[in-house]
């Protein structure tokens, strides 16, 4: 018979704390959103035919970009983090 101990955390974040959670919540979204948004805009520049893409409606990146994949964009946020600090934290 095994036995399965739990323990259950309740943070209580000072006012400050709380300010700065937001901060870094706030950091990773945007953070997050950027890299979806450079891999959205990637498939969607390859959605559609050459001859047939709207020039209003499609994203029009130069054929020879790179699929951003996971190794690229890690290496994107580690420069990303030397230009801006606050990404660091």
């Amino acid at each position: 018979m095994t036995f399965t101990l739990t323990y259950e955390f309740k943070l209580k974040p000072t006012a400050h704390q709380k300010e700065i959670f937001q901060q870094w919540l706030e950091t990773n979204r945007q953070v997050y959103n950027y890299a979806l948004g450079e891999r959205k805009d990637w498939y969607k520049s390859r959605a559609c035919a050459l001859n047939s893409c709207s020039i209003k409606g499609q994203y029009i990146i130069p054929a020879d970009t790179p699929r951003p994949t996971f190794a690229i964009q890690c290496k994107a946020l580690t420069q990303a983090k030397k230009q801006y600090p606050h990404i660091k934290r």
